[in-house]
């Protein structure tokens, strides 16, 4: 496995470095101390993971996933020293796929890069599958391809899995908690500000409105139902 780690912390650099050494040995760490150099790597050596802070000395880690996810959709974990809800927020809806606020154990490092790691290697799918239709939404959950009106939309491993259950499901009533376990796994139950913002993403990628939604619905207190438009 190949791994970037972007901050401009020596020690945290280290100490994630470790994390990965003890948990799959022979982890290639790449380190970058600033947002330039941390690019670079991405483009270059197209690695499995990046470890990204968000306070950086020549842009902020924002800045960076923004073009990282014009190029890649490499998973990538955020870091944060303040944990405030509108960092955690924007960095999601620019396209991370989890965060850690710091100081942070290696026990919680390793658990949300493995489930990070699951998510991002697809769905379960029979190869004959039929891509699934609902009004101008298309998706084929075979070759992970998403069009809207025709045109193709690029989701997040984490939002296409999120999709995936939610169309599965068609019609029922998904729950937080149901949501969260499925897509992000054990131990994620109780973080519905992960959820709520994955959907509000979700919702805008597949044109559907943010205030009065039509395709995923909201039942407040419970969870999301996912309802199909006629075609």
């Amino acid at each position: 496995m190949k791994v970037v780690v972007i901050d401009d912390a020596p020690d945290i650099v280290e100490v994630v470095s470790l994390c990965f050494q003890l948990r799959w040995s022979g982890t290639d760490v790449l380190p970058a101390y600033n947002g330039t150099s941390g690019l670079e790597l991405v483009e270059t050596e197209s690695p499995d993971m990046v470890i990204l802070d968000i306070n950086l000395p020549d842009m902020d880690g924002f800045q960076v996933i923004r073009e990282i996810r014009r190029f890649s959709q490499v998973p990538v974990i955020m870091l944060t020293v303040k944990g405030e809800d509108v960092d955690i927020a924007r960095g999601l809806e620019l396209g991370a796929d989890d965060y850690m606020v710091k100081p942070f154990s290696h026990i919680e490092l390793i658990a949300r890069v493995e489930a990070v790691l699951r998510r991002s290697r697809g769905i379960p799918t029979s190869s004959d599958e039929r891509p699934y239709v609902s009004g101008n939404l298309s998706v084929n959950f075979v070759t992970n391809e998403v069009k809207v009106d025709g045109e193709p939309v690029k989701l997040t491993s984490t939002e296409m899995k999120l999709l995936h259950h939610l169309v599965r499901n068609e019609g029922r009533l998904m729950t937080h908690e149901n949501l969260l376990s499925k897509v992000w796994g054990e131990g994620y139950q109780d973080t519905r500000d992960l959820l709520r913002v994955h959907i509000q993403h979700l919702r805008q990628k597949l044109g559907d409105s943010v205030e009065s939604p039509k395709i995923i619905i909201t039942e407040h207190g419970m969870g999301y139902r996912f309802v199909r438009q006629d075609n």
